[in-house]
């Protein structure tokens, strides 16, 4: 036990000694090589780095900051958001929100009131404002709320459901904001910025930045409007935007917000507007008579080839009449509806009748080819070249259109 006691401690002061002995030599390396002069480093230099590169490195220049382009990038959001910011503030007092109200009947709890929203705005001094006709449809009462908080009682004076426009009526406040003004909507561009103002889901005087992104656009709600040249924009527009403004930058009304394209309810970035210039044509009569008077033809029409089959007539597209209104225009210009028969298992067959290929030597061949043509084109009382199919030739017949 001592021996291996005396080795042990032997072997300890030996470690001892190796552990002390390095840290000296460690410690004089360390102090050595901080106490070399300045002279003894440069002469290290070229054994360990291209003698050109500290030469390279002095003459470079110090990487400048650049504020020029940051302050320029600034600039232009700040006259951006200048525009956005004055726009609303001139625009969104005229936008109203518009409560409905309509009334249902339940066996089971009786007469219960329902509400919808929608927008509005502004359209003259005299106290009328626009909206849809989807907004105020079947409505028993409806309230016009102003930006400050004033609610009127908006009485409906007239509507159009093939444009889904509405106007309402209200007694002129003092604080009565200033109408808005209607911008030309055939100027329009596809890629130019719009803005929609409404009270999406009820957030009064939202607003939404977008761009046209279609013009022209065929468009057929689920109340039945016909728009053959809406107006498609990416600006979010949702449940309640119906019947406000779509605006260009300077403010001026380019359409009516009145439908989206959705599979979730929700906005997709696919909406639609009534043009401003579709506006301007049917807003004053509304107020004037009440409704609007579309040209009528005076026709029921099945479309060759999606609704009737074509028969040996040389014809493959176009309008087959299959009934004339007592009467119509159609009646009296002398134009033909066919003759209709039940055939095997319960089919119906038709003879004969007049198949409607032209108006005024422009193709047709659907039905809402025919309805848009005339609407945008014609008024009651106009006469126009009808070409149809009869007995093998083609046949030209004027008719004077009447009113619907």
């Amino acid at each position: 036990m001592r021996r291996r006691a005396g080795f042990s401690g032997v072997f300890l002061g030996f470690m001892i000694g190796l552990l002390v002995g390095g840290s000296v030599v460690l410690v004089v390396y360390s102090r050595s090589d901080a106490a070399e002069t300045p002279a003894d480093a440069a002469e290290d230099v070229p054994a360990q780095v291209p003698p050109t590169l500290p030469a390279l490195t002095a003459t470079l220049p110090p990487v400048p900051v650049e504020t020029t382009s940051l302050d320029s990038a600034y600039s232009e959001i700040d006259a951006r958001d200048a525009v956005m910011i004055a726009l609303y503030e001139q625009v969104s007092p005229s936008v109203v929100h518009i409560i409905s109200r309509t009334e249902t009947f339940s066996p089971f709890y009786g007469v219960t009131a329902r509400e919808g929203t929608g927008s509005g705005f502004v359209f003259d001094t005299q106290g009328h404002i626009v909206t849809n006709f989807h907004v105020v449809q079947g409505a028993s009462q409806v309230d016009v709320v102003l930006a400050d908080g004033t609610s009127l009682v908006g009485t409906i004076i007239g509507i159009d459901n093939y444009y889904d426009l509405a106007v309402l009526r209200i007694d002129v406040p003092a604080s009565m904001p200033a109408p808005l003004t209607l911008g030309d909507s055939d100027a329009l561009r596809v890629g130019q910025t719009v803005v929609a103002i409404g009270n999406p889901f009820g957030l009064e005087r939202t607003l939404t930045t977008g761009l046209v992104s279609a013009l022209g656009r065929r468009l057929e709600t689920e109340t039945g409007a016909l728009i053959g040249q809406a107006i498609q924009t990416d600006a979010a527009i949702n449940p309640g935007n119906s019947g406000g403004p779509l605006l260009d930058t300077r403010g001026r009304v380019i359409g009516i917000n009145t439908a989206i394209n959705s599979p979730s309810g929700g906005s997709v970035g696919i909406g639609f507007a009534v043009p401003s210039n579709v506006v301007a044509r049917v807003v004053p009569v509304l107020i004037t008579n009440g409704r609007y008077p579309h040209p009528s033809l005076g026709v029921q029409v099945a479309e060759l080839g999606t609704e009737v089959t074509p028969g040996n007539t040389g014809v493959e597209r176009g309008l087959l009449i299959l009934q004339t209104d007592a009467g119509g225009a159609a009646q009296l210009a002398g134009l033909q509806a066919a003759q209709v028969s039940v055939g095997d298992f319960g089919r119906y067959v038709f003879t004969g009748g007049d198949i409607i290929t032209a108006i005024n030597g422009q193709p047709v061949s659907r039905r809402n080819d025919l309805n848009l043509l005339l609407d945008e084109n014609f008024r009651p009382g106009d006469t126009i070249t009808v070409t149809v199919a009869r007995n093998g030739q083609m046949v030209e017949v004027a008719v004077v259109l009447g009113s619907s």
